[in-house]
């Protein structure tokens, strides 16, 4: 298992997908939030969007380190080093349209150091 999906949505108006996986050995977890719309509906799907983060889309990520990985383990009770099955519990854990910002305060309140971003 590579990658899990923690939450999608497609409608009219906007596509998110939120994701969590491996990189090496490094979790990350990331998404986009992006405004769509037909010619006719895209001034309205691009402010939906745009009011949340200011432009149409929005981009954001966020980095547990190899190095502190083994903490994420620890917090979720399980097996060190299960890869998969720690996947698998994030998309158990974190699968609202909330699961980015629910997943930093996870790791903010377990103490776990990360490294994010977002783009707009």
């Amino acid at each position: 298992m590579n990658a899990v999906t923690l939450f999608a949505l497609t409608n009219e108006d906007i596509k998110i997908h939120i994701e969590a996986r491996f990189d090496a050995d490094d979790l990350v977890v990331e998404g986009y939030d992006i405004g769509l719309a037909s010619p006719k509906r895209f001034a309205k799907a691009s402010r939906q969007v745009e009011e949340y983060w200011g432009d149409s889309d929005y981009e954001y990520s966020v980095k547990v380190q190899a190095a502190d990985v083994h903490e994420v383990f620890s917090a979720l009770q399980l097996p060190l080093g299960d890869k998969a099955k720690l996947l698998h519990e994030l998309s158990q854990r974190f699968n609202t349209n909330t699961a980015y910002s629910d997943f930093r305060n996870f790791l903010d309140a377990h103490k776990i150091k990360s490294e994010g971003f977002s783009w707009s």
